[in-house]
């Protein structure tokens, strides 16, 4: 499998997807611990983050409680421009 680099991922649309997530310890249910995960992902379906979930439920022990998120493209369209030349200094 080929391994893409993250300016790749950002050309092609990638943002940074942080998600928050809250799940019941698995030997004190009344307790909640925090995960923060964080990954490159492609808004608005998030397909890297629900895998991750997917993965969690059926491999972790502690059932989720709440997941919050955040996303923001690190390149936009409006931050590319065309260079015609270059200037090489020494």
């Amino acid at each position: 499998m080929r391994t893409t680099c993250e300016m790749e991922l950002m050309l092609q649309g990638y943002g940074l997807t942080t998600a928050k997530i809250l799940y019941h310890y698995p030997d004190h249910p009344h307790l909640l611990q925090t995960y923060v995960w964080q990954e490159f992902d492609l808004a608005p379906k998030f397909p890297v983050l629900f895998k991750f979930l997917d993965f969690w439920q059926e491999k972790l022990e502690g059932p989720l409680h709440s997941v919050a998120y955040t996303h923001r493209r690190l390149i936009a369209p409006n931050e590319w421009r065309k260079v015609d030349g270059e200037i090489v200094l020494h």
